[in-house]
């Protein structure tokens, strides 16, 4: 009997245990109906696969006893080609929440989000870790859902301008109103699939002058996507839908 496979962080695994509550405790064993001595596949954000079996179960929590080393696991059908990072401005609301999940579905690799100028919701330096894992939680779910093997990671900066620098890709794309020569198109026309690249999208006021200028210092290339303006969560996911068609992951 084949084991069951879920999505995890490598943060859940400590002493050679792993341990869970929330959704993933309802799914395995309210849903799945599993219970102590059964064996299961945990993957991690980084794809490496944990083989292990169901040691306690409590009322609202599950212990996973973890027996085999991890290695990594077999590339899915999904997680194949390029690797595209959203390097999102932060939105208000559950945008966020939208963007990261579509965007797992569709096969991004990670996410960097940040703190734009014009972006309405904050985070504040003590929310950080609890937001992070929110987050991660998020993709960790969709990943799940659409049967992916790797979870996309999620990370943070307070600016534009570490964000810029914290993307290093070999294609740079940034999503930007303002400009008006060159498209999508005619920017990827020729070009040959890159092995990984980051789009920077803005947040529902748009890009800052001075954050066009921080990532045009960075290597990014500006690019429009046509005449209409796009929120910002259907920027991001159009873009990764198009960018994962031309590059024959779609």
């Amino acid at each position: 009997m084949s084991r069951r496979r879920f999505m995890i962080s490598s943060r859940n695994i400590r002493d050679g245990y792993a341990s869970f509550n929330g959704d993933l405790f309802n799914h395995m064993v309210r849903v799945l109906r599993l219970g102590t001595g059964d064996g299961v596949t945990l993957v991690d954000e980084a794809g490496n696969e944990h083989q292990g079996v169901i040691d306690q179960v409590s009322k609202e929590w599950v212990a996973v006893r973890v027996e085999a080393p991890c290695r990594p696991a077999a590339v899915a059908a999904g997680d194949r080609g390029v690797e595209i990072t959203i390097c999102q401005a932060l939105p208000k609301g559950e945008k966020i929440d939208l963007i990261l999940q579509k965007g797992t579905e569709l096969g991004v690799h990670d996410f960097h989000l940040f703190g734009g100028l014009r972006s309405v919701a904050r985070v504040r330096p003590e929310q950080r870790d609890a937001k992070l894992e929110r987050w991660q939680r998020i993709t960790a779910e969709a990943a799940r859902q659409c049967n992916r093997r790797s979870i996309p990671a999620v990370s943070w900066s307070p600016s534009a301008a570490e964000a810029a620098g914290a993307t290093p890709r070999e294609l740079r794309l940034l999503l930007w109103e303002g400009e008006q020569k060159q498209g999508l198109k005619s920017a990827l026309a020729d070009r040959a699939c890159p092995a990984s690249v980051v789009v920077a999208v803005g947040p529902e006021g748009g890009f800052d002058p001075l954050e066009v200028q921080q990532f045009l210092r960075q290597g990014y290339l500006p690019v429009s996507l046509g005449t209409r303006i796009l929120r910002t969560e259907t920027a991001a996911i159009a873009i990764t839908a198009i960018l994962q068609y031309i590059w024959d992951a779609m």
